[in-house]
């Protein structure tokens, strides 16, 4: 592979809502699960962590909450179609969004992410001691 076709990729956001009930049972086998999937699309994974979990405005495949896990990410836009199949036939991942941002924008996210505190369980943990 060229040089040029390796730099060839685009800037991401994902937004995975993740069926909550096995995030709760199993946060590190769901989250390694959603990795995988990135792997297999030759994404680079510049920063992840859940968002935030709530009630869904509608059902979707039985469920009434979800977790919404943000992931920034670099990845060849020719693996979008993949990248798509893939969330659809994985059975966590009940909804996602993929939206390409120009690097000025994905790099401030980055940040952001990174900055942030991983869950809100961290900081009720840090009020109790």
């Amino acid at each position: 592979m060229s040089a040029t076709a390796t730099d060839n990729k685009n800037y991401y956001e994902g937004m995975f809502l993740i069926h909550s009930g096995r995030f709760a049972s199993d946060s590190e086998g769901v989250t390694n699960e959603l990795m995988e999937i990135l792997e297999k699309c030759e994404a680079e994974v510049a920063a992840h962590r859940p968002w935030t979990e709530g009630k869904l405005a509608y059902e979707i495949e039985n469920q009434r909450k979800g977790l919404h896990y943000l992931v920034m990410f670099r990845m060849p836009p020719r693996n979008n179609t993949q990248l798509n199949r893939l969330c659809q036939l994985n059975d966590n991942i009940l909804r996602h969004l993929i939206i390409n941002h120009p690097q000025s924008l994905f790099d401030a996210n980055v940040t952001a992410i990174s900055q942030a505190p991983s869950t809100d369980e961290d900081e009720a943990g840090d009020e109790e001691e």
